[in-house]
């Protein structure tokens, strides 16, 4: 059964993925989705790739390290739920590290890697380890560590993709036959290699430095014998991405720029036959209705949310125009408008990700700084209906008429 709200993906999910363009609201929605799984009793981590840093900020703490840091919350206190909320910030050479000593046969080979000046250089800074040594520690976390729910905070959308991508580039590049030729000691370079080959690696010798080649086949013969534990790693981290617990959710705002973004990871995710599970909107206008007293409705039996209609509170500004209360109706009018604007500009990225439920969360007046404010957040994300993003796209509607 699809879940129909996101309540529902959260509490079926193991890893949830947060994906969308930058200054979105990516990172503090991370945050609020572990801290939920926490509120309901559920053992969660939040982790950031995000060069930023704003999670610690979120969350009201000093820094974070790419060990699970635990959050004291309500879920710790007594008649508490009794979940957990952890947070780590992902530090690409200390993931890497850890590898090396897991796949290396013995302590020597892994001191002869750690030390060497090429590995040094490319386990922080090679384009592409960032993303791969993310989803190694989503897999660590997820399958070794003691947590029901990973969620991972995503780089900006197109550089997400490189995280999905990441562990099969990793699996292709050791199976490729220019790495199998340098990584062999007996058959590298100075052996069997041919000549022109050989003028090849003299030739870059000379942009880059001997010692830099030098360094680099150092670094491929202690590797020797690691590969197969590397490409086996890489493809269960693909396998998680794929599981059907692994729940990807989209984060945008009202703007054209990042609904395009969204689209264009729907679309990505799409191609890769895996279904985006969420839509959180965020920063979008206020629906603004009227509240009807206890059995207002016919059929109902508590109050009941009437839309406003955009063009008559227009008229209503346009009569009482020149009294203070005239001002007010044309800013409630104002905000009416950019709010059907808003709707409709969404609707193609709503109906893209269908049936996923999508939450707007309406502009807040505080900003999310430390743990209090990240709560009150979460009661208003998480405070879905069934219908989703239809009530809200209703109310707009009706706010044209």
């Amino acid at each position: 059964m699809t879940p129909r709200t996101l309540s529902e993906v959260v509490d079926r999910a193991s890893v949830v993925v947060c994906c969308g363009s930058g200054g979105v609201g990516k990172t503090t929605t991370a945050a609020l989705i572990a801290m939920h799984a926490a509120q309901q009793g559920r053992r969660s981590v939040v982790v950031t790739i995000d060069p930023a840093r704003r999670l610690a900020d979120a969350l009201g703490l000093q820094g974070l390290t790419n060990d699970p840091s635990p959050i004291t919350g309500p879920w710790n206190e007594p008649g508490g739920a009794g979940g957990s909320m952890s947070a780590l910030m992902l530090d690409t050479k200390g993931t890497f590290d850890g590898l090396v000593k897991r796949y290396s046969a013995d302590r020597g080979q892994a001191e002869r890697i750690l030390a060497n000046a090429f590995y040094r250089n490319i386990s922080g800074a090679l384009s592409g380890t960032q993303e791969y040594m993310a989803s190694e520690k989503l897999y660590e976390l997820a399958v070794e560590g003691d947590f029901d729910l990973v969620v991972v905070d995503t780089p900006p959308t197109r550089n997400a993709l490189d995280f999905l991508d990441a562990p099969q580039r990793l699996a292709h590049f050791l199976d490729h036959r220019l790495y199998k030729v340098l990584l062999s000691p007996s058959k590298g370079i100075g052996r069997a290699v041919n000549v022109a080959t050989q003028a090849v690696m003299r030739q870059i010798a000379k942009v880059v430095g001997a010692e830099v080649i030098s360094d680099a086949l150092a670094f491929f013969k202690a590797f020797e014998g690691m590969e197969q534990g590397f490409k086996e790693r890489a493809r269960e981290v693909d396998r998680l991405l794929k599981r059907p617990s692994t729940a990807f959710v989209l984060v945008a705002s009202p703007r054209s720029d990042t609904v395009t973004e969204a689209g264009f990871f729907a679309d990505e995710l799409a191609r890769k036959e895996i279904a985006v599970q969420g839509l959180i909107v965020n920063r979008t206008q206020p629906s603004f209705g009227v509240a009807l007293g206890d059995g207002a409705g016919e059929g109902t039996d508590g109050p009941v949310r009437v839309a406003l209609s955009g063009s008559a509170v227009r008229a209503r500004a346009e009569t009482l125009a020149g009294t203070a209360l005239g001002d007010h109706y044309r800013c409630l009018a104002d905000s009416l408008h950019l709010a059907a604007g808003e709707a409709e500009h969404l609707a193609g990225l709503a109906e893209r990700v269908t049936p996923a439920p999508v939450v707007k969360v309406p502009v807040q007046p505080f900003e999310v700084s430390d743990l209090e404010s990240l709560r009150t957040l979460a009661a208003v994300v998480f405070a879905d209906t069934s219908d989703g993003y239809g009530a809200g796209d209703s109310d707009a509607q009706q706010a044209h008429d």
